[in-house]
């Protein structure tokens, strides 16, 4: 099931699960289905990542082109709050977020095209998080804004100050000083 978000081209995406007596079966990711509705991104690469502490913040990420980034993220285990924000110049959007729980439970997934920030929160500790992308990681290409930026006031669900950070992400720049390399181009 394929459902939309305030944000164009921001979708959830709710594999069906199959269960019965000796667990459950779900296919988590299919070219064709995802066709069906219209998504034909290519993904080349699978990322995982284990945050140990609730409270773990990931992001605001994002890579610029020719190496810019689409994410269809899901949990393995435990629950995050997957957040996107619209980066795409000259959007209606422009600056607005979108958050979405995922957990291991809801088996719910998050589709992030290119052209949007992209971050998460643990809710729980031990959290194993998996997403395909459409592009590989590139170092020059990366870029990324500060996850309590007050430009963007997003609710991380967090009191000020306890989030965990990388060092890289606690001296992200802020949302004002971005320079996007995204257009928004409108849907025919």
């Amino acid at each position: 099931m394929i459902e939309a978000t305030e944000l164009d081209g921001v979708v959830i995406v709710t594999p069906r699960v199959f269960a019965d007596s000796r667990g459950a079966f779900s296919e988590t990711y299919n070219r064709d289905t995802l066709a069906g509705y219209g998504i034909d991104t290519a993904f080349v690469q699978d990322n995982q990542s284990w945050s140990r502490d609730a409270g773990t913040v990931r992001g605001l990420h994002f890579q610029s082109p020719p190496s810019a980034q689409a994410k269809l993220v899901r949990v393995l285990a435990g629950e995050i709050w997957d957040v996107a924000v619209d980066i795409r110049a000259g959007s209606p959007t422009y600056g607005a977020w979108v958050g979405v729980t995922l957990s291991a439970a809801n088996n719910r997934q998050l589709l992030i095209p290119a052209g949007f920030l992209h971050g998460f929160v643990t809710r729980v500790p031990d959290c194993l998080v998996a997403y395909k992308c459409s592009a590989p990681y590139a170092p020059a290409c990366e870029g990324a804004v500060r996850f309590d930026d007050p430009d963007l006031a997003i609710d991380w669900g967090l009191p000020a100050g306890v989030a965990v950070l990388s060092d890289k992400d606690a001296v992200a720049p802020s949302f004002a000083d971005l320079n996007t390399p995204f257009t928004h181009e409108a849907r025919a």
